[in-house]
């Protein structure tokens, strides 16, 4: 494999991992965006792009309205100059009058908020809900009365197990998929689509990808799924969680087993953001998110 350096681009490939991955995981990012996993299942719907400045990857993604905007710079040190130079990038090369680093966690915010050269706005429909693992593996207390009372018509209702997934459950996990995606016609819904094309890359290449996943299985049948991985030290991301709605009571059923899987090896689960979308906001919040976890749009002030 070839490493594009700056300015060069190449466009982002599963055989990219080797390289990316071990980089990522040394900046120790905050956000859920910043995995190789979740830059991978979503390239499709963005077209990412990646290079290397200075040690530091850069990745760009191309918006459905068409344009590029950035994704905050990852690697250690000072990101302020790999910011200048990228968003400098975006407007000579690329066309793009109104440069954006989109998504950019609070740590870059910070460091250029009393650089002249930059402005910065806070977007609150990308703010990750970051939980205590305890509280979403255990839902103990009065606040989660109505998840477990919700659980308690599940487990009452239907025999269930759950499983690890592995590679026996992998085409079971798909037709689940497919069924979610019929029932939200994602026919009418480009995001949706490629959503569902994520899950299919993420199950087809599940072991390649080290990703870890739970499934909740109903008269041995699988009814839900959730997919995640390790975002840092402390903190796992669930990137994928569905469900069959027929059964009362699975998401939170699914949401509390799997989280339990992660008991003692984390203090914090992120269930990524709510993209400004009402009932999902008021569903992340009902399970009392410990802090969000805020993020950013950087442009070179004019």
């Amino acid at each position: 494999m070839i490493v594009p350096e700056f300015p060069d681009f190449k466009e982002l490939e599963q055989e990219d991992r080797e390289f990316l991955h071990p980089r990522i995981w040394r900046f120790q990012p905050q956000t859920s965006e910043l995995t190789f996993n979740n830059f991978y299942l979503w390239r499709s719907y963005y077209g990412f792009e990646w290079s290397v400045l200075d040690d530091t990857v850069l990745v760009v993604a191309h918006g459905q309205s068409g344009g590029i905007f950035g994704y905050p710079p990852i690697g250690a040190g000072s990101r302020g100059t790999a910011a200048e130079r990228f968003l400098m990038w975006m407007q000579s090369e690329r066309g793009e009058s109104h440069a954006v680093i989109a998504r950019a966690d609070e740590s870059l915010a910070v460091e250029l908020e009393h650089h002249p050269r930059f402005l910065i706005q806070e977007t609150r429909d990308q703010f990750d809900y970051v939980y205590r693992t305890e509280d979403l593996g255990e839902l103990a207390g009065r606040k989660y009365s109505a998840k477990r009372n919700h659980i308690n018509q599940f487990t009452r209702a239907y025999q269930y197990e759950y499983q690890p997934i592995t590679p026996d459950l992998v085409d079971a996990c798909l037709a689940l998929a497919e069924v979610w995606c019929e029932q939200r016609l994602c026919e009418e819904d480009l995001s949706l689509q490629h959503e569902l094309c994520g899950i299919q890359d993420a199950l087809a290449n599940f072991e390649a990808l080290e990703l870890d996943g739970g499934a909740l299985l109903v008269q041995g049948q699988v009814q839900a799924f959730a997919l995640g991985e390790l975002l840092n030290e402390t903190t796992a991301v669930i990137h994928i969680e569905k469900a069959n709605p027929e059964y009362r009571g699975i998401y939170p059923m699914m949401t509390k087993t799997y989280s339990s899987r992660w008991l003692g090896l984390t203090s914090h689960i992120s269930m990524e953001q709510d993209l400004g979308e009402p009932g999902l906001r008021r569903a992340k919040e009902s399970y009392y998110p410990d802090y969000l976890a805020k993020k950013y749009e950087i442009r070179l002030a004019e």
